[in-house]
């Protein structure tokens, strides 16, 4: 392999463990629900700027970097929670569907580079988790499907386009900077 492209491997993996640790950081703000076992908290920023910035793959490999030590019990989801049950129980869907929407996300940035490009690709991200999120809850919880998007999804969706539009302004400004800076491709 050569020199120029092991570089840029160990940018995007410090880029992964960067975001993973702004996930991490942006999990702590969590705002509990009465009605839901699920809480609004700030992760869901994090992975918009995931997705957007560091593309499919190192978007991914991100989240599940930080699925990974939330498992092995470190405090990186919300309220400061770590372990497997987490990522086992009623709202462990949303985590594994922050795997897929980065995912989704990124590969769509690393197509078109338009800010209407990357909003359409951070509401294919929030369908991804709202959807893994909500079939996960509606399973462990014994919901029907429909209760399940009545307490996993809909509460969420007014906040999470109000993060899908900042986020989209801010990735792209910050993947701007990053290309042209050699720091990602």
């Amino acid at each position: 392999m050569p020199e120029e492209q092991k570089m840029l491997k160990t940018r995007h993996m410090i880029l992964s463990g960067l975001f993973a640790a702004i996930t991490a950081l942006l999990a702590q703000i969590s705002i509990p629900l009465p009605f839901s076992p699920v809480p609004i908290t700030g992760q869901t920023l994090a992975v918009f700027l995931t997705g957007a910035v560091l593309g499919g793959r190192w978007g991914a490999l991100s989240m599940l970097l930080y699925i990974f030590l939330g498992a092995i019990g470190l405090p990186v989801f919300h309220n400061a929670q770590g372990g497997l049950h987490i990522v086992l129980g009623p709202t462990g869907g949303y985590l594994w569907g922050f795997v897929l929407g980065s995912y989704l996300m990124g590969k769509i940035t690393e197509k078109w580079s338009s800010y209407l490009a990357i909003v359409l690709g951070m509401f294919l991200c929030m369908a991804a988790y709202l959807l893994l999120g909500t079939i996960q809850l509606s399973f462990i919880a014994g919901l029907d499907l429909r209760q399940g998007l009545l307490l996993g999804a809909v509460p969420f969706l007014p906040l999470d386009i109000v993060k899908i539009f900042a986020a989209g302004a801010l990735s792209f400004s910050i993947r701007q900077r990053l290309i042209n800076a050699g720091l990602i491709k």
